[in-house]
């Protein structure tokens, strides 16, 4: 029998035992990671540096850039850690520390998806009030509105949850820490009260969902109104990135959480993990990027600037090299 004093660390779900497959782990969530900082960093470093996306639409996917680099670096860097050590533990603080930010940075992402369908709908249903309802100080405030809420939906259920008597062990069947799997390790007549916590905070997540789907079908019929057909298309431009993103973000979180018992096995558990914490966080910028001209052809530029201005640096720096003269230079 365990409890929650007596535990010191947890053991997570490993992905692989033979040595070959966990450096495959390893090598794949490092592409992973890497793209997902590069796609990420480039768009908070154009939308920061540019002045003319200094708009609600940018700032809010600004934003929404931050939070994805959180939550895939909560995640992803302790996997690929244990897999390349060849270990399943994470200490106990780690894990409530884990725990703490994937759902901070996950729950101020679904609030910060909400707030940018809003933005969409005033833009394209109430253009004239666009400036008025959303002016740089509406922007802060919704925006720290999102980041407050995650912080205290974190900070709730981290608490609540670690302070429950953990009877059953200390191994996870999730390769990172996760609320339904802890609750797992606890005694069976404590954990309804987290249980209660989940009920509400789903039906504050469904209101959101329904926010979006409604604001959208508004959007959809004002589009539809636009008598020019390259009118429509800009307006659709504008949604249907943040429509794909909503989508990966809650198909992929509704199939992992409410998928049959029958369809349950460790493998699948983890590819359906993985598809809602690490690939929508790396998935995100290409979205953006690809159905977004503005962004894309910005982005476009400052890599060609980039890579232009190391050329030329390579170049003079070339020049300024002293000549072979075959007489041996002096070393100071």
């Amino acid at each position: 029998m365990f409890n929650g004093s007596s535990i010191t660390q947890f053991l997570l779900l490993a992905f692989a035992d033979r040595r070959e497959l966990q450096l495959l782990h390893f090598w794949l969530f490092l592409g992973i990671y890497l793209a997902a900082l590069l796609g990420n960093g480039l768009i908070i470093t154009t939308i920061a540096c540019d002045h003319h996306l200094h708009t609600p639409m940018y700032f809010f996917l600004l934003n929404l850039s931050l939070l994805d680099l959180g939550s895939i670096s909560i995640i992803v860097p302790k996997s690929m850690a244990n897999s390349l050590w060849d270990t399943r533990a994470i200490c106990y603080m780690g894990c409530a520390t884990q725990l703490f930010l994937f759902l901070f940075f996950f729950s101020a992402d679904y609030s910060l998806l909400t707030i940018m369908a809003y933005d969409r709908y005033v833009a394209i249903c109430n253009p004239l009030h666009y400036g008025t309802l959303l002016g740089s100080r509406a922007c802060v405030h919704m925006a720290a509105a999102a980041w407050g809420t995650g912080f205290l939906y974190a900070l709730l259920h981290t608490a609540n949850t670690f302070s429950l008597p953990l009877c059953q062990g200390n191994v996870l069947d999730q390769f990172f820490c996760e609320i339904p799997h802890i609750l797992k390790l606890s005694c069976s007549h404590f954990y309804l009260r987290e249980l209660g916590l989940l009920v509400v905070s789903v039906c504050l997540g469904f209101g959101c969902f329904v926010f979006i789907v409604v604001s959208y079908v508004q959007i959809f019929r004002a589009v539809l109104r636009i008598p020019s057909e390259q009118g429509r298309h800009k307006a659709f431009s504008t949604c249907l990135p943040h429509l794909a993103v909503v989508s990966l973000f809650v198909s992929s979180s509704m199939f992992a959480h409410l998928k049959p018992p029958s369809m349950s096995s460790p493998s699948l558990n983890l590819v359906v993990s993985v598809l809602y914490s690490v690939v929508p966080p790396a998935v995100n910028p290409l979205i953006y990027s690809m159905r977004n001209q503005v962004l894309k052809g910005l982005l476009r530029e400052m890599v060609t600037g980039c890579y232009s201005e190391a050329k030329n640096f390579l170049s003079s720096s070339a020049k300024q090299l002293p000549c072979n003269s075959g007489q041996a230079q002096p070393v100071f």
